[in-house]
């Protein structure tokens, strides 16, 4: 087996309203790639919030009460705290320069996902910062059917955003939408080398392919926004970020 990786050149600024099955279809065949069924297409979320939306102008957030309670705790501009409560239903941990929260979408992550980085703004001396998708799996699903119509490939398709990790230093790629591929492997059931059963493996394969392409994509200015698989060993199948979301009745650590 091999999986090959293959950064996707040439990407514009993305701007909102943009067609991004349009642009992938397009920068395909000038990095020498012609899709094939069971191919796999890795985009960085924040080109899908660019393209949906999901700018706010800070200037027009009015901070509530709790936001300015919390603003002496975490010393960030209470504006943005108050976006970071509205994308969260739940607050985790708080602390200097970061809340952990449980996002709208389901999972764990720092500030709601919301970012400053790389977020071109209108010279309209706004200050604008980007909200993560509203529904990264329809999202998902949307590119991967217009990508479908463009070139009759059955291809699976992550939108992934890198989280940071309890108890390890460094954020990672992780899938927060997923369309055409499985989000996770149950192997229970299935045999070891010396023939013994699985009991509790499931492998993350969605949040391991972010990984490996988040690497590709760099966390900077590298400008490389989608990563192009193929070889991923497994069928493709209809699946959904809920696949990773662990239930709170089995989380040890809330």
């Amino acid at each position: 087996m091999a999986l090959t990786l293959t950064p996707i050149l040439g990407f514009p600024i993305i701007k909102e309203g943009d067609c991004l099955s349009t642009v992938i279809s397009t920068l395909l065949p000038e990095n020498d790639i012609c899709l094939q069924d069971g191919d796999i297409l890795v985009i960085a979320q924040k080109i899908v919030s660019k393209v949906e939306g999901r700018f706010v102008n800070l200037n027009y957030v009015q901070p509530s009460s709790l936001a300015l309670a919390y603003q002496p705790i975490v010393q960030k501009d209470p504006r943005l705290i108050e976006l970071i409560l509205k994308e969260s239903s739940s607050i985790l941990r708080v602390r200097p320069g970061v809340i952990i929260v449980e996002h709208n979408l389901g999972f764990i992550c720092a500030n709601a996902g919301i970012d400053h980085s790389n977020v071109a703004c209108p010279d309209d001396g706004g200050e604008y910062v980007l909200l993560l998708p509203e529904n990264p799996d329809i999202s998902a699903q949307r590119i991967r059917e217009e990508i479908y119509e463009n070139c009759a490939k059955s291809i699976g398709i992550l939108i992934i955003d890198s989280h940071g990790r309890p108890w390890r230093n460094g954020t990672v790629g992780v899938a927060i939408g997923i369309s055409g591929l499985p989000a996770l492997m149950d192997l229970r059931g299935t045999k070891d080398l010396f023939g013994r059963v699985l009991q509790i493996t499931q492998v993350a394969t969605a949040d391991e392919l972010a990984a490996a392409a988040s690497l590709m994509m760099g966390q900077a200015s590298e400008g490389t926004p989608v990563i192009h698989i193929r070889g991923f060993p497994y069928p493709l199948r209809e699946s959904g970020l809920p696949e990773l979301i662990r239930p709170k009745s089995q989380d040890l650590f809330r």
